[in-house]
Parts: structure tokens; sequence; C-alpha cells
């Protein structure tokens, strides 16, 4: 892995601003404007669940590791800025990003193990031939122009542990909240170093709450987060947590939080908006229907015969 983030292909050439991400998908869908009108599918948060969700299943039925699982879903949000979803097999990007992943992440998966295990999960869309993951595997390196490396915010989370007095719970949650991160465009959009204060800061302010991240979307975890997120913006980090979550000692520990981020060089800016993206993620996650993504994905491959 290339030592240093700042001189990275991920900074030089996968990461993007809002308006470039949005002005890629809109190319896209103009380009396929008869393909998108024809086979609708969900937001792409929920998209992004349902791929996170398939390549999980696929990586426990082979032990794989964390951090693969996660090259992996960067791996499949970088190609499909580049092609259109409805061009491909969304379950041969899968497996195929799931065994690339594996190579560059050093736990590699002998091939013919992971075509099986994908036919044995999605036995209407994968054949038996190797061949087919071989050739998306070629097509997947060329689209992102041979750049495999990935930085991941793991390892930054684990030295800001002693930094900001992290406990084991703590811990636990950033984690959670770094491993859900790979479901929203925050990998294209921001540092890893980002993300891993985002998820130590959303980390104390959950925890009093001991909310389940995956059903973090209610009302009152919400207001918790933004109302944290808004003292970090207000008077360079020192405006009031009232309203947060947790007694008067644990508003007092997240405003040492936020106040020691405002002493530092972070972009706090964006640091409220990764805390922004999280919230609106776990609100969206409510209306989550893994049956009907999945329809909606079979129906196009299907149709157009992206199967054979």
């Amino acid at each position: 892995m290339a030592a240093n983030y700042w001189a990275s292909t991920q900074r030089l050439h996968w990461t993007f601003s809002r308006q470039q991400l949005a002005d890629i998908r809109k190319e896209l869908e103009d380009d396929g404007r008869g393909l998108v009108q024809q086979y609708p599918l969900p937001e792409l948060r929920l998209l992004s669940i349902y791929f996170n969700q398939q390549i999980g299943k696929l990586g426990r039925r082979m032990t794989v590791r964390q951090q693969a699982l996660a090259t992996a879903q960067i791996y499949v949000r970088r190609l499909y800025t580049k092609v259109d979803i409805r061009y491909t097999n969304p379950f041969l990007v899968l497996a195929t990003a799931f065994y690339l992943a594996c190579k560059t992440e050093e736990c590699p998966q002998h091939i013919r193990l992971v075509v099986g295990e994908a036919r044995n999960m999605w036995p209407d869309f994968i054949l038996s031939d190797t061949a087919k993951l071989g050739e998306c595997e070629f097509f997947l390196i060329s689209e992102m122009n041979s750049q495999m490396i990935v930085h991941q915010p793991y390892r930054t989370l684990s030295e800001l542990q002693g930094t900001f007095s992290l406990t084991q719970d703590e811990m636990s949650l950033a984690w959670s909240v770094v491993n859900d991160h790979f479901l929203t465009e925050l990998p294209l959009l921001y540092p890893p170093h980002v993300i891993a204060i985002t998820a130590c800061f959303l980390s104390v302010v959950l925890k009093p709450m001991q909310t389940s991240l995956y059903a973090a979307g209610t009302a009152a975890t919400a207001a918790a987060i933004t109302t944290a997120a808004q003292a970090v913006s207000n008077s360079g980090g020192n405006g009031s947590l009232a309203g947060a979550a947790g007694g008067s000692s644990q508003q007092s520990r997240v405003q040492k939080l936020v106040n020691t981020l405002a002493e530092t060089n972070v972009d706090l800016e964006a640091i409220i908006d990764c805390t922004q993206e999280i919230v609106s993620l776990y609100e969206v996650w409510e209306q989550y229907n893994e049956k009907v993504c999945k329809e909606q994905i079979a129906r196009f491959v299907k149709a157009r015969g992206l199967d054979k």
C-alpha cells in the first residue's frame, strides 16, 4: 500500500466534490435515458445497503476480514461512477469486486471457491464458468485504470482511540460508523482521517443512547447528532450542547471533544457534512426493503440477458 494518502491515486483520481459526483451520475443517466426510464431502481443509498449486505454475506461464508469487504464496496462504488448499473450484472460485479479486493488486501481466495459461493448465493444470476468472473475482473481493473490501492479509516481510528480517550464500547460504535459510511458517498468525498474523526465524534454522541446503529434512524438519535454537529459549527467549536444525548457529564465530555476538534487543523465543515450524511443514511435505512431491491435489479439483469 502507498504510504502517503496525499500522494495516492485515491486522493488524486477517486476523490470528488458533491457537484462533480452529481454531474457524473447525471451524465450516466443522460447517456442511458431509455434504460433509466424502462428499469427504475431504488434510491442509491438503498442499493448501497443491499450491496453491502450481499458482500457481507459472501465474506462471512468465506471468512474474509472486514478491510477486504470494505475495499470491495469501494471498488463497486468506483465502477458505478464510470458505468451505469443497468449495463452490468451487479451480482457478478459484487463477486468480482470481492475476489479482486481479497487479492489487494493480501487475503486471496481461489476463483473457483468465490464463483461457487457466489453461485450458491445467487443461483439465478451467476454461472459456474470461472471465465465470466475473470472477464469481469479485467473489466473492473480497466475501468479503475489499475488504481487498486484503497486507504481505509480503520488504522486512523485505532490511533485516535488514545487521543480522544474512547472506551471500548465507544470504539465499537465508531467502528460500526466507519463500516456504515461505505453505504454513502463519503468514501468518494473525504479523506480517511476525516471519516475516522467523524466516527469518533458520533460514537461519543451516540454512546449514552445505547442505540443500535442499524436502527439509528429514530428522531431522538438524529436530533442528538444534529445538536452536537451544530455545536461544532458554532463559535469554532464553543457552541452549547444543550439537548445533546446523555446527562451533564456526558455533555461535558462531548463538549471537550468538540473543543479539541476546534483547536486542530481538521476541516470542521467536513466533519459536519459527514455527520449529516450519516444521519441521513440512518433515516433512509428505515425505508430499506431487500426484496424490492433484488427484484428491481433482477428485472433488468434478466430482461437484458446480463446473466448469460
